[in-house]
C-alpha cells in the first residue's frame, strides 16, 4: 500500500471522520483529504504525529512495504504457530459451515474449535449489520483476539462467496481473507495495517462495479 492507502485505512478503523483527525493533527480538513487522495504529502512534522496517534513507525507510512508497528516485543508467542492454527480455525468454523456451539450471550452466534493446546471461539450478534470477536487461547491462557463489525450494503451480496474468502486467507494476511480473492462476478479485497502482534484492516466485497458488503477489524496478541 501507498501513503494515501495506509492514511485512510488507519482513520477509518480508528473510527475518524477526515474532520476528527484533522482536528487532532492541527491541520485543516481540506490537508487531509488531499494526504487520502493523493494529491498531496504531509511534512516531516505531520508524519510524526501521525505516527504517535496510530502506533505506527513513520517508516511503514512513508514506505511502500508491511507494516511493523510500535508494539514492542511479545515474549513467550510463537506467531508462526499462531498464525497456522488461526488459519485452520478459519477453514473449521464459520467460513467452514462447521462447529457452531451454543450462544454464549444473548442472541449470539458462536464457533468453536480446538487442535492440541490451542482452542478458538468466535462469537458475533447481528447479521446485515453485525459485530463479533474472535479469541485464541494457548494452553488456557488468552494469546490472541480480534474484534470486527460490518455490514451488508447491497441486495447481490453472498455469504458464501464471503466464507469462501475466509476460507482462503494466507499467512501473509491471516487476520480475515487474502488481500485479493475473485470468483466469478465476485471480488474480495482486503487491507491490513500492521502484523500478527497488533494490527487494524478493513475488508470490502464488490459485485461486478456495486460495492455490497464492507468490515473492519482489529487486533492483536495479548500480553
Amino acid at each position: 500500500m501507498i501513503f494515501s492507502e495506509k492514511l485512510h485505512l488507519l482513520r477509518k478503523s480508528n473510527g475518524f471522520t477526515q474532520e476528527e483527525l484533522a482536528e487532532k493533527l492541527s491541520v485543516s480538513r481540506q490537508a487531509v483529504a488531499k494526504w487520502e487522495s493523493g494529491q498531496a504529502y504531509p511534512d516531516i512534522a505531520n508524519l510524526i504525529q501521525i505516527s504517535n496517534l496510530f502506533h505506527v513507525t513513520v517508516d511503514y507510512l512513508v514506505r511502500d512495504q508491511e507494516c511493523m508497528v510500535t508494539c514492542g516485543t511479545v515474549e513467550d508467542c510463537d506467531f508462526e504457530r499462531l498464525i497456522a492454527f488461526r488459519l485452520e480455525a478459519a477453514e473449521n468454523t464459520y467460513a467452514g459451515y462447521s462447529n457452531e456451539t451454543a450462544s454464549t450471550r444473548l442472541d449470539s452466534h458462536d464457533y468453536t474449535y480446538n487442535s492440541g493446546p490451542y482452542t478458538y471461539h468466535d462469537t458475533y450478534v447481528g447479521g446485515e449489520q453485525f459485530a463479533g470477536e474472535e479469541a485464541i487461547w494457548y494452553e488456557g491462557k488468552a494469546e490472541y483476539a480480534m474484534n470486527y463489525a460490518g455490514r451488508v450494503l447491497g441486495q447481490p451480496f453472498s455469504g458464501d462467496f464471503l466464507k469462501e474468502a475466509l476460507r482462503n486467507a494466507d499467512h501473509n494476511m491471516p487476520y480475515r481473507g487474502p488481500e485479493y480473492y475473485q470468483s466469478g462476478e465476485y471480488v474480495y479485497k482486503c487491507k491490513a495495517a500492521g502484523d500478527i502482534a497488533w494490527f487494524q484492516g478493513h475488508e470490502e466485497i464488490y459485485c461486478g462495479n456495486e460495492k455490497v458488503y464492507e468490515c473492519y477489524f482489529h487486533g492483536g496478541v495479548m500480553k
